[in-house]
Parts: structure tokens; sequence; C-alpha cells
């Protein structure tokens, strides 16, 4: 008798970090909160795990985050405002908001790095298999990564990590990956991992990026996972134990991805994501693409 996967239905969004990239602005606001052209990031992130079947969504917040649970709810004397002028195109933009997904928060009161917050998710996941979106990367919505990756975790199962091929000189800003092929092209078997190497310690230039799907198993392992690299939990050393021992929670594979990624977590990429997102856009783009040209043109 075959065994029928869980079906994954629940995101965890660890958006607990204090975002000194960006200081003075998230001094008083969540990095999470600043606008990408006119939403904020988090609800970027948020969107994908919906569209990605994801309905439930846990967002693991700290310290002076409370804009995040704010935005996601209802606002009646703004509603009501818009309602009043008869502006039905700004109502719905503040109504999508909240009511995109069945939302929940904790707390995690101790910094202790992106493997504690996680762990912080265990009495919401429960037993089940779970997806975990970073809110610095933004993965374009026409290239589905995690779709792709709770189908792979549903074939395979296990947890399954997202990997890009990145510039060798970068790798140290990331975990990276030794990995072997599978019967997939996009598709590969991980079997060790390394927190953000050196260039020539790394076993590859596959990067790991801000999208897994895990094996409620990584929960036990991360409760015995030692601080690591900054003296904080990490969750890529809590994934190292589940490749090197599938016994604790099922083999880890990889979801190779080649599609449009946007880093929020870095000043420049940050420009360079509200820029190409403006571009792209109907109502903003033709007449910014014009005078983007002719700044480029005329003033560099």
């Amino acid at each position: 008798m075959t065994n029928t996967p869980t079906r994954i239905s629940k995101a965890v969004i660890p958006a607990a970090g204090l975002g000194t990239r960006f200081l003075p602005a998230t001094k008083s606001t969540p990095k999470e909160m600043l606008p990408v052209v006119d939403k904020p990031a988090i609800q970027y992130v948020v969107e994908e795990a919906v569209t990605a079947g994801l309905p439930d969504v846990l967002m693991v917040t700290g310290r002076n985050k409370r804009p995040l649970e704010d935005h996601f709810d209802r606002n009646y004397e703004l509603e009501q405002v818009l309602r009043d002028k008869g502006d039905e195109a700004k109502l719905a933009k503040v109504e999508e908001s909240s009511a995109l997904a069945t939302m929940h928060y904790v707390r995690q009161g101790d910094p202790k790095g992106l493997g504690h917050a996680v762990l912080c998710a265990e009495p919401h996941v429960g037993d089940q298999p779970f997806a975990v979106l970073l809110g610095d990367d933004l993965i374009d919505p026409r290239d589905p990564l995690l779709a792709r990756m709770i189908e792979v975790q549903q074939e395979h199962g296990g947890s399954v990590i997202a990997l890009m091929e990145v510039d060798p000189a970068s790798i140290h800003l990331y975990g990276a990956a030794a990995a072997q092929a599978t019967g997939e092209n996009d598709v590969v078997r991980v079997s060790d991992l390394v927190e953000k190497p050196a260039a020539a310690d790394a076993p590859s230039n596959l990067a790991i990026i801000g999208r897994y799907v895990l094996d409620p198993g990584v929960f036990e392992v991360l409760r015995k996972t030692q601080p690591g690299r900054g003296g904080e939990i990490q969750l890529t050393d809590a994934l190292q134990a589940l490749a090197a021992d599938p016994s604790l929670g099922g083999p880890v594979h990889g979801v190779v991805f080649g599609g449009r990624r946007y880093d929020t977590g870095d000043r420049a990429d940050y420009l360079r994501a509200i820029v190409r997102l403006a571009c792209e856009r109907d109502d903003l783009g033709p007449d910014f693409r014009t005078w983007l040209r002719s700044y480029v043109s005329e003033e560099m």
C-alpha cells in the first residue's frame, strides 16, 4: 500500500530581523514594510505563498514589528473614507491585503537565528511538512518556484531547498550545497551544506536562496543544533544533518532555480528590484521606461 503524501498547506515567514543594512529607515519601520513600488515587500511574499496553495501563513516576528500585523488586518476607517469617496480602485487594494490569507503571528523572543525562528513555528505547524519563505527574496510570480518545490517534496518526501547558481566569488554570501544529479534537470540530491563558505572551501556554486519546503523532522534536529556561524542556530546546519542521515526526516533535494529573483535585503538590489518591477507594470512601465532611457542617456 502506497502512503499518500501529506498535503502542504502552511507557510512560515521569518520576519524578526532588525534590517540593519537599511538604517536609518528601519529604525522604526520593519524592513519587510519597505515599499517595492507601491506594495510592501512582505505582501509579495504572502501572495507567493497563497498562489502556491498555502493559505495558512504564520509570521515569526519580533519587537517593533506590529506594522506587519496592521498591514494584513482590516482598516475600517480608511476603508470607509475610500468607500464614501467612491474610490473603488484604492478600496480594492486596501481590502486585498487583509483578505489574502489566514494570518497568524508568533514572536521570536530572542534573536537566535533563522533556525530558532523556524523552531518557533513548531506549535503551529505540528507534524506536517511546511514551507518557509524568507522576505528578502522576491520571486517573480511568472516563475513559480515554490509550487515546483512542493511538487518535488510530494514526490520524494523529506525536505526541498531552493538553489541558484551564483558567481563563485559571491558564494561566501550564501549557504552552499554539494549535490548530485537526478533524473530531472532541475532537481538534485543534496549531500552536504556549508553556511557562507570561503570560495576555496565551497562544495559548489549552488547557493541556497530563501525558499524551503521542510519535513517536520527538522524540529527535532533544530532542538539539538548548537549555535553555529555568528553564534546563531543555523537552519543550514540542521539541513546538513538531515542530508547526512535521511532517517531523521527523509532526504534533502534541491530545485535549481533559473528564473527571476529580486533580492530586497541589499540596498543596491532593492533599488534594482523596484526599477525592474516598475518597468514591467502596465500602468507605470511605458512612461517610466521612457524617462529612464532619457535619464541614462542624458545624465549618465
